[in-house]
């Protein structure tokens, strides 16, 4: 597998955003097994009370990011992942400008992934920090209840 080119899949991420990712105005600019980043443009929606983006909208960048990059592993060989823990450092206040997140995984195993996710303002300061730990399940396991539906076949790279 590591010989194969990396599909990027972020055009058919964008296009199935919905909910939170929609909301926020999270948007993919690439998505591969090694590599997931996203961008956003910050919008008084994502201040907190004083102005400073929200940390949730950093937490949630990460938790994003790297939930995508694991379960792009996961999806070719029929599983699902669910995120364990997601430890995000503040490092940097940002009022305004496009915040882009970077993750990259640090360990890819059978039962859990780890990714390192970096969050940069527009003039690449590092932001924020992150590390997601995730699960790795059974393809027919129920998640809260119900069964995931989307594989990766309902996904097309970019071509």
């Amino acid at each position: 597998m590591d010989d194969e080119p990396l599909e990027d899949f972020a055009a058919a991420l964008n296009e199935k955003r919905a909910g939170f990712n929609q909301m926020i105005g999270l948007r993919f600019v690439r998505a591969t097994r090694e590599e997931v980043v996203a961008e956003l443009t910050v919008e008084p929606s994502l201040h907190q009370p004083y102005g400073l983006v929200h940390g949730g909208v950093y937490a949630s960048m990460a938790e994003t990011v790297a939930s995508v990059g694991a379960a792009l592993h996961a999806m070719a060989e029929g599983r699902n992942t669910v995120g364990l823990d997601n430890s995000t450092s503040f490092l940097r206040a940002t009022r305004e400008g496009t915040l882009t997140a970077r993750a990259t995984p640090l360990a890819t195993g059978r039962r859990t992934h780890v990714w390192e996710v970096d969050i940069r303002d527009d003039q690449a300061r590092l932001v924020a920090k992150s590390r997601v730990r995730l699960l790795c399940i059974e393809g027919d396991a129920p998640l809260a209840g119900e069964r995931v539906t989307m594989k990766q076949g309902e996904l097309k790279p970019q071509g």
